[in-house]
């Protein structure tokens, strides 16, 4: 067997007899996957005892548990751009990587998860950690394949990186018998540059085109609401080109956040169940709605019986399965939005649209005595959510990147973290997994090592995921973690109070001393609990260039507001 690590190279036609568990880590470095999260086990023994050979050329980030390698791995896509990569043993070590594969696989993070699976003679006989996990998986990843012989993982290793990048991103699943990492093969490596009936990226119809550049030529108050499809498609640029060149205010989705900063003109807020009044209540109102890079979720639309039925509707989006799945659309360009950002672009004449941007000064001017100022400037005794975000603001100046996890701290960060550059929101959108937030924060920060990391989590969360305090213990991962502490599921407290005659079922948390148990990891740790002290321990947080934790303790029962209850109409937004 071929022993030389020192000799690999891009795209070798040259073959080497080598096994098939150090074929998947060589394929791993073709594909410049230089860092993976991960737990051993049994059926993925062969492939570790590689990764040990290989360790001066990729680096193994061990996890506490491999949930938290899947969004140690999503973190690290969000922020890096590049595919996240996991691995697990066979049984419960798959099993646990399918939260995070589902999470990916609705907001569209590239990842490839390598699992180990018992020998192939073994299959189907209930043998010890044998679980179908190509079956489990099946409706959560973009795809899986099940490796039985060693001559198949360069192929099929080339293809899930294709595919997991390609397109609209996701996950992808590979799961190799045990045999097959043994087994040798004669291995060289080709990338994957496209796949037959596969078409990634549609061609921008000409026709649709011009159609689109009619409606926004005629409009009279259209409005944009974009979402992550613009940052994955690493279209920042031309969107900001369209929206400064059409004059049309736009809102974006919690996965749109960052891709125009946050203090640009143009940029009026969030939509959604929590966003802000005035792009809520104007999408009924406005005569056209474009839509980049987002899927009409339910969270966004509200009732999809009253969402923009008087509006002319535009469709910018890549897959074309979201096109007429919630919202029919006059007009649909199905492309990478790069392109047809730029060509609209480019079609359109310069437009001013001062009464309908009074129209959403107006409602801003009410959301901002109604809700803003009690959540930044509150004259209440105890501390809020938002008073903790606007301190982050001061001391990042909009240049952190913010992991949030999933709840009311959650759409508190959305609405008042301030960016000013792309890939600097990540959370869990479309599944809402909670405990997504403290692994994904390694991840991010491992992504983007340059930047300032602060990941946002309630004490809910925090605790579902709190032992992956060992990774950033272990690898010294300089993440700054603020947990808002008001002793409750608090998202869920706010609908049994709103919804369920404050009958709090099950919702109060007894929460340990966190401070306490960061120190147990050797990280940095404080309380604070006065508003006089904020300033000061967030500060002191951020100048640290070490791991940190701060717990601020918040009032116990405040709520988030705007708020569109479920199934309401986007105009039934509530203010209080």
């Amino acid at each position: 067997m071929n022993t030389d690590k020192q000799n690999i190279k891009k795209n070798s036609s040259k073959s080497i007899r080598i096994s098939g568990a150090e074929a998947v880590i060589r394929s791993l470095l073709e594909e410049e996957a230089n860092l993976v999260y991960g737990y051993p086990g049994g059926a993925i023994m062969p492939i570790y005892d590689e990764l040990y050979k290989f360790q001066d050329k990729l680096h193994h980030v061990l996890t506490r548990h491999e949930q938290g390698a899947t969004h140690a791995a999503q973190g690290y896509a969000r922020t890096s751009g590049k595919v996240g990569v996991a691995l697990a043993t066979s049984g419960p070590g798959a099993t646990n990587l399918v939260t995070g594969i589902a999470d990916a696989q609705i907001d569209s993070t590239p990842m490839v998860c390598i699992t180990g699976q018992v020998a192939s003679n073994l299959l189907g006989s209930d043998a010890f950690q044998e679980t179908d996990i190509i079956g489990i998986s099946t409706p959560v990843t973009k795809w899986n394949y099940q490796i039985t012989k060693a001559s198949e993982i360069p192929e099929i290793m080339a293809k899930a990186f294709y595919i997991a990048r390609s397109g609209r991103p996701g996950p992808v699943l590979i799961d190799i018998t045990k045999d097959a990492q043994f087994e040798e093969l004669d291995y060289s490596y080709k990338k994957c540059t496209g796949i037959r009936s596969y078409r990634p990226y549609p061609e921008l119809s000409v026709d649709s085109l011009k159609k689109a550049v009619l409606l926004i030529e005629q409009a009279k108050k259209p409005f944009i609401v974009w979402g992550q499809g613009v940052i994955l498609g690493r279209a920042e640029e031309e969107f900001k080109a369209f929206v400064e060149k059409s004059g049309i205010p736009a809102a974006w989705t919690i996965l749109g956040l960052s891709a125009l900063p946050t203090d640009h003109s143009s940029n009026r807020g969030m939509v959604g169940m929590h966003g802000n009044y005035a792009p809520n209540l104007l999408t009924n109102e406005c005569d056209l709605l474009i839509a980049i890079g987002m899927r009409f979720d339910d969270r966004v639309t509200g009732s999809l019986n009253t969402y923009a039925k008087q509006a002319k509707v535009i469709h910018m989006e890549l897959d074309p399965a979201e096109v007429n799945k919630n919202v029919h659309a006059d007009v649909a360009l199905i492309a990478d939005c790069k392109i047809s950002l730029k060509e609209i672009t480019n079609r359109i004449s310069n437009r001013k649209y001062p009464q309908w941007i009074d129209r959403f000064d107006e409602l801003d001017a009410i959301e901002n005595e109604k809700v803003i100022d009690g959540d930044l400037n509150p004259t209440k005794p105890g501390l809020t959510m938002g008073e903790a975000i606007q301190m982050i603001n001061k001391h990042t100046n909009g240049d952190a990147i913010i992991v949030t996890d999933v709840g009311q701290h959650q759409m508190v960060a959305c609405r008042y973290a301030k960016f000013n550059q792309s890939k600097s929101n990540v959370t869990s959108g479309g599944l809402g997994t909670m405990g997504f937030a403290l692994p994904a924060a390694i991840g991010a920060k491992m992504g983007a090592s340059e930047r300032e990391v602060v990941a946002i989590i309630g004490d809910g969360g925090y605790q579902m995921t709190i032992q992956e305090l060992g990774t950033i213990f272990q690898q010294k991962t300089a993440v700054k973690i603020v947990v808002l502490n008001n002793g409750f599921l608090g998202m869920v407290r706010q609908w049994q109070q709103l919804f369920f005659d404050k009958r709090y079922a099950s919702t109060e948390m007894v929460n340990p001393d966190f401070v306490t148990i960061a120190k147990g990891y050797q990280l940095e740790a404080n309380r604070v609990s006065k508003r006089e002290d904020l300033d000061q321990a967030v500060k002191k947080m951020i100048d640290s260039d070490k791991p940190y934790f701060l717990e601020v303790c918040v009032e116990k029962e405040a709520n988030v507001f705007p708020m569109i209850p479920t199934g309401a109409s986007v105009s039934d937004i509530r203010l209080e």
